[in-house]
């Protein structure tokens, strides 16, 4: 501080002394104060004078700018280390269930005042639509090949009308520094109802989660999944052979950037079909057993040209039979003890690949791909059955086991163009299927594959506004009997997005 209080004493003097020599040297100086038509002429020292002048004042500004920034320095705190976030999709005409990066693949910047944030965002949004044939009533407002007939009219009459707000969300999201990286925190919901409340208007959890550095925790998209390949459709349920699971996790992204590394450990979880052994007494004893976590990860590379992510699974499935006493088949053994005919205990096991990209066709388009492979992850599909199916086992020769329960292999794809026509139009059109390796024993009539295939035409006629219209396609195929059914829909939405973000 005494240096720099010295310097400016010396850039002060130096000044004053300047301005004494022009002035005294200056010939107006011994001149009348009587008014002159004309102005004296320069010398040219008193010029040479003025241009010293100015430097120096120059000189003086550049070091009062050096000695603020010096200052502002020392009395800023240490830099933040940012955490990313999986925040809500920005494209203004994304509608989709779940749009949303994956944790670590686009780091925000760094906020350099280090202050906190509060967002609340959300939309709402309207769907109406007629449905040229017919699908599970519960499910109405969406095209789910699963959910189709698996034989003829199941769903009857055709051509139904439809309107609903469930895509309708709302959420809050907040960021606070801290000295171990940037504390985030998400909570989200919609009004779409599933499971037991399937068809209901109803606020349903989307997510609950929390960041700090490399790591998070709570309900977030699964790591499994890349919401970026998600196409820009009206419709909510959306292509059925892309991965789209929310799940409870515990995540640690060790590489953050262009290149992103996660894994995550996520709540187990699966469903099985009986298939034609679902009325056997002894089957209903028979109750899931998830003793180990989901294992996922994924590994992505930005570029440009947009990017390519390649994600793993692996999960163990398990199921024993709890019936002791009453129900299983019983014989006396050899020695006079009571031995059970069956044993239906067992365990299968699950993983695959999902390898997706969104690659830039020039400054208008993008294509949204993925395809994905493996056994038993079908819950983590987006429109899928079951993930484990009844395999009969009588050639093993073991009685006491005839079936046994098989992780079903399966295989789907998506390709999607999005285009922007204009800044106020833009279309989304592609197609998607999921085959299902059907186990031998299962029903005639169960779930062998799906298709999907749609085209929109939207428009944006003032900021956070959106209204358009989508033509909708699927079908399901049966696993033996050769029964196929279709869906046809048009559907028209209007959305409107609000947000509002505070800094203190």
């Amino acid at each position: 501080m005494d240096r720099k209080n010295n310097l400016l004493k010396i850039v002060g003097l130096s000044l004053a002394l300047v301005v004494m020599v022009l002035v005294q040297g200056s010939p107006g100086f011994a001149q009348s104060t009587e008014p002159q038509s004309q102005p004296p002429a320069q010398t040219p020292e008193v010029q040479q004078l003025k241009e010293r002048l100015q430097s120096l004042e120059e000189t003086v500004k550049v070091l009062k700018d050096q000695i603020t920034s010096m200052e502002a320095r020392k009395s800023s705190p240490p830099a933040i280390v940012q955490a990313t976030y999986s925040s809500p999709a920005s494209s203004p005409g994304f509608a989709g269930p779940d749009y949303a990066p994956a944790a670590g693949t686009s780091p925000n910047p760094q906020d350099p005042k280090g202050e906190s944030t509060f967002e609340v965002y959300g939309f709402a949004m309207l769907d109406a639509g007629y449905q040229v044939k017919q699908n599970d009533p519960d499910w109405f407002d969406v095209v789910r090949p699963t959910k189709l007939p698996r034989f003829d009219n199941q769903f009857a009459p055709n051509g139904n009308t439809y309107f609903g707000v469930r895509q309708s969300r709302l959420g809050v999201k907040s960021s606070t520094p801290t000295k171990y990286g940037e504390l985030k925190t998400q909570f989200e919901f919609e009004l779409f109802g599933t499971g037991a409340q399937a068809g209901q208007t109803i606020f349903r959890l989307r997510h609950a989660w929390g960041e700090l550095g490399q790591f998070g925790a709570g309900q977030q998209n699964s790591t499994f999944m890349d919401g970026d390949v998600f196409p820009n459709t009206i419709e909510y349920w959306g292509p059925n052979g892309m991965v789209l699971f929310r799940n409870v996790q515990f995540r640690w992204m060790p590489l953050r950037g262009r290149n992103a590394l996660s894994i995550a450990l996520e709540r187990p979880g699966a469903s099985a079909d009986q298939g034609n052994f679902a009325d056997r007494i002894q089957l209903q004893g028979v109750r899931p057993h998830f003793s180990l976590p989901d294992l996922t990860a994924n590994f992505r590379w930005t570029r440009n040209w947009g990017h390519v992510q390649v994600a793993g699974l692996f999960k163990r499935i398990a199921w024993e039979d709890t019936v002791n006493d009453g129900l299983d088949l019983k014989r006396t053994g050899e020695n006079g003890t009571t031995v059970d005919d069956l044993d239906l205990t067992g365990s299968a096991i699950g993983g695959g690949l999902n390898i997706t990209s969104a690659l830039k066709f020039g400054e208008n388009s993008t294509g949204k791909f993925a395809f994905v492979f493996g056994q038993g992850i079908q819950n983590y599909m987006n429109d899928a059955d079951v993930d484990v199916g009844v395999q009969t086992n009588l050639a093993a020769g073991n009685p006491r086991r005839p079936i046994v329960g098989k992780a079903l292999p399966m295989w789907s794809f998506i390709a999607y163009l999005d285009h922007n026509w204009s800044k106020r139009w833009s279309s989304s059109f592609g197609y998607s299927m999921m085959t299902v390796d059907n186990s031998n024993g299962q029903a005639a009539d169960a779930y062998r594959r799906g298709h999907y295939a749609s085209g929109n035409l939207l428009y944006y006629p003032w900021e956070n506004v959106l209204m358009g219209g989508e033509f909708i396609w699927g079908r399901r195929e049966n696993f033996l009997d050769g029964f196929k059914s279709d869906d046809f829909r048009f559907q028209f939405s209007f959305k409107y997005n609000f947000s509002k973000k505070w800094t203190f």
